[in-house]
Protein backbone atom coordinates (compact mmCIF):
# COMPACT_ATOMS: atom_id res chain seq x y z
CA UNK A 1 0.00 0.00 0.00
CA UNK A 2 1.81 3.14 -1.46
CA UNK A 3 0.03 5.77 1.64
CA UNK A 4 2.39 3.87 4.33
CA UNK A 5 5.06 5.40 2.27
CA UNK A 6 3.62 9.06 2.13
CA UNK A 7 6.41 10.63 3.72
CA UNK A 8 9.36 8.80 1.58
CA UNK A 9 8.08 7.86 -2.15
CA UNK A 10 11.47 6.95 -2.93
CA UNK A 11 11.33 3.85 0.12
CA UNK A 12 7.77 3.21 -1.98
CA UNK A 13 10.14 3.01 -5.10
CA UNK A 14 12.77 0.94 -3.32
CA UNK A 15 10.13 -1.63 -1.72
CA UNK A 16 8.72 -2.07 -4.95
CA UNK A 17 11.74 -2.32 -7.44
CA UNK A 18 12.84 -5.31 -4.65
CA UNK A 19 9.16 -6.49 -5.11
CA UNK A 20 10.35 -6.75 -8.32
CA UNK A 21 13.88 -8.12 -8.06
CA UNK A 22 15.04 -4.83 -9.62
CA UNK A 23 18.16 -3.23 -8.73
CA UNK A 24 17.44 0.24 -7.48
CA UNK A 25 20.73 1.56 -9.14
CA UNK A 26 19.87 3.14 -12.53
CA UNK A 27 21.68 1.50 -15.66
CA UNK A 28 24.61 2.88 -16.69
CA UNK A 29 23.48 4.00 -20.36
CA UNK A 30 20.10 5.27 -20.78
CA UNK A 31 18.51 3.76 -24.58
CA UNK A 32 16.67 6.89 -26.48
CA UNK A 33 15.00 5.08 -29.12
CA UNK A 34 15.72 8.02 -32.32
CA UNK A 35 14.36 8.12 -36.36
CA UNK A 36 17.35 9.14 -38.39
CA UNK A 37 15.98 10.54 -41.70
CA UNK A 38 17.62 12.68 -44.37
CA UNK A 39 17.90 16.80 -43.60
CA UNK A 40 14.96 19.11 -44.90
CA UNK A 41 15.18 22.95 -45.29
CA UNK A 42 12.57 23.11 -42.39
CA UNK A 43 14.97 21.36 -40.52
CA UNK A 44 17.55 24.49 -40.32
CA UNK A 45 15.98 26.26 -37.84
CA UNK A 46 15.88 23.19 -35.29
CA UNK A 47 19.34 22.54 -36.21
CA UNK A 48 20.55 26.31 -36.08
CA UNK A 49 19.13 26.10 -32.23
CA UNK A 50 21.72 23.18 -31.47
CA UNK A 51 24.40 24.57 -33.91
CA UNK A 52 24.76 27.46 -31.76
CA UNK A 53 23.99 26.10 -28.24
CA UNK A 54 27.04 23.72 -28.86
CA UNK A 55 29.17 26.09 -30.98
CA UNK A 56 28.47 29.52 -30.44
CA UNK A 57 31.37 31.47 -32.30
CA UNK A 58 32.17 28.46 -34.51
CA UNK A 59 29.14 27.52 -35.24
CA UNK A 60 28.15 27.05 -39.02
CA UNK A 61 25.04 29.68 -40.90
CA UNK A 62 22.11 27.58 -42.11
CA UNK A 63 23.95 29.51 -45.46
CA UNK A 64 26.63 27.27 -44.68
CA UNK A 65 24.78 24.08 -44.25
CA UNK A 66 23.30 24.50 -47.60
CA UNK A 67 25.90 25.15 -49.77
CA UNK A 68 27.89 22.24 -48.05
CA UNK A 69 24.61 20.62 -48.99
CA UNK A 70 24.19 21.12 -51.88
CA UNK A 71 27.42 19.17 -53.01
CA UNK A 72 27.01 15.62 -54.81
CA UNK A 73 28.96 13.93 -52.47
CA UNK A 74 27.47 15.64 -49.26
CA UNK A 75 24.86 13.66 -46.77
CA UNK A 76 23.04 15.61 -43.97
CA UNK A 77 20.79 12.92 -41.54
CA UNK A 78 18.44 14.95 -38.80
CA UNK A 79 17.93 12.79 -36.11
CA UNK A 80 14.18 12.82 -33.84
CA UNK A 81 12.64 11.29 -30.70
CA UNK A 82 9.38 9.59 -31.21
CA UNK A 83 7.70 12.99 -30.73
CA UNK A 84 9.38 14.36 -33.77
CA UNK A 85 11.52 16.81 -32.21
CA UNK A 86 15.07 17.60 -33.97
CA UNK A 87 17.55 16.24 -31.01
CA UNK A 88 21.01 15.89 -33.60
CA UNK A 89 22.38 15.97 -36.70
CA UNK A 90 25.27 14.96 -39.18
CA UNK A 91 26.68 15.86 -42.25
CA UNK A 92 29.04 13.90 -44.01
CA UNK A 93 30.81 13.59 -47.26
CA UNK A 94 31.23 10.07 -48.85
CA UNK A 95 34.38 9.44 -50.76
CA UNK A 96 35.90 6.49 -52.19
CA UNK A 97 37.73 5.44 -49.75
CA UNK A 98 35.99 6.84 -46.51
CA UNK A 99 33.38 8.78 -45.04
CA UNK A 100 34.21 12.36 -43.68
CA UNK A 101 32.36 13.93 -41.19
CA UNK A 102 32.21 17.29 -41.28
CA UNK A 103 29.74 18.23 -38.82
CA UNK A 104 28.19 16.22 -36.06
CA UNK A 105 25.87 17.15 -32.63
CA UNK A 106 23.48 16.20 -30.13
CA UNK A 107 20.57 18.77 -28.15
CA UNK A 108 22.93 18.95 -25.03
CA UNK A 109 19.49 17.96 -23.08
CA UNK A 110 20.18 14.33 -24.98
CA UNK A 111 24.16 13.88 -24.35
CA UNK A 112 24.62 10.52 -22.42
CA UNK A 113 21.49 8.83 -23.90
CA UNK A 114 22.73 7.25 -26.87
CA UNK A 115 22.04 9.37 -29.08
CA UNK A 116 25.49 10.11 -30.50
CA UNK A 117 26.46 6.66 -30.42
CA UNK A 118 23.35 5.28 -32.28
CA UNK A 119 23.81 8.36 -34.96
CA UNK A 120 27.41 6.81 -35.13
CA UNK A 121 26.71 3.19 -35.52
CA UNK A 122 24.33 4.10 -38.62
CA UNK A 123 27.43 5.87 -40.15
CA UNK A 124 29.15 2.04 -39.17
CA UNK A 125 26.76 0.38 -41.08
CA UNK A 126 27.87 2.23 -44.44
CA UNK A 127 31.34 0.93 -43.93
CA UNK A 128 32.64 -2.13 -46.08
CA UNK A 129 35.79 -4.36 -46.75
CA UNK A 130 35.04 -3.35 -51.09
CA UNK A 131 34.30 0.26 -50.28
CA UNK A 132 34.72 2.53 -47.47
CA UNK A 133 36.49 1.28 -44.88
CA UNK A 134 37.22 4.10 -42.69
CA UNK A 135 35.32 7.44 -40.82
CA UNK A 136 37.43 10.08 -40.14
CA UNK A 137 36.58 13.24 -38.02
CA UNK A 138 38.13 16.90 -37.28
CA UNK A 139 37.52 17.49 -34.03
CA UNK A 140 38.81 20.52 -31.89
CA UNK A 141 41.53 19.47 -29.65
CA UNK A 142 39.48 22.12 -26.58
CA UNK A 143 36.76 20.03 -27.62
CA UNK A 144 37.01 17.36 -24.76
CA UNK A 145 33.65 15.57 -24.77
CA UNK A 146 33.90 14.80 -28.12
CA UNK A 147 37.47 13.90 -28.11
CA UNK A 148 36.38 10.94 -25.53
CA UNK A 149 33.21 9.98 -26.94
CA UNK A 150 34.45 9.42 -30.39
CA UNK A 151 37.69 7.31 -28.58
CA UNK A 152 34.99 5.44 -26.73
CA UNK A 153 33.55 4.85 -30.30
CA UNK A 154 36.85 3.03 -31.35
CA UNK A 155 37.83 5.79 -33.23
CA UNK A 156 42.02 6.82 -32.82
CA UNK A 157 43.63 10.16 -33.34
CA UNK A 158 46.07 9.96 -35.92
CA UNK A 159 47.22 12.70 -36.75
CA UNK A 160 47.40 16.56 -35.19
CA UNK A 161 46.59 19.94 -37.49
CA UNK A 162 48.16 22.97 -35.97
CA UNK A 163 46.36 26.47 -35.86
CA UNK A 164 43.43 25.56 -37.30
CA UNK A 165 41.17 27.89 -35.49
CA UNK A 166 43.54 30.88 -35.54
CA UNK A 167 41.34 32.58 -37.66
CA UNK A 168 38.36 32.77 -35.22
CA UNK A 169 40.68 33.91 -32.29
CA UNK A 170 41.44 30.36 -30.53
CA UNK A 171 44.74 28.47 -30.09
CA UNK A 172 43.40 25.07 -30.13
CA UNK A 173 44.47 22.67 -32.35
CA UNK A 174 42.89 20.27 -34.85
CA UNK A 175 42.95 16.33 -33.72
CA UNK A 176 42.32 14.22 -36.66
CA UNK A 177 40.23 10.76 -35.67
CA UNK A 178 40.03 7.74 -37.95
CA UNK A 179 37.70 4.37 -37.50
CA UNK A 180 39.04 1.88 -39.39
CA UNK A 181 36.39 -1.10 -40.22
Amino acid sequence: DASRFDACPRQFLFSRMKIMNQSPRPTKRIFLPILVRHMIRRDMADIDQIENALFCDLAWTQEEFVTCLRRPNTVGMTIENYDCETIGYMVYELHNRRIQLLNFAVDPGYHRKSVGRQMVEKLFAKLSHQRRTKIVAEVREGNLDALLFFRAMGFLAVALLKNEYEEYGLSDDTVIMEYHF
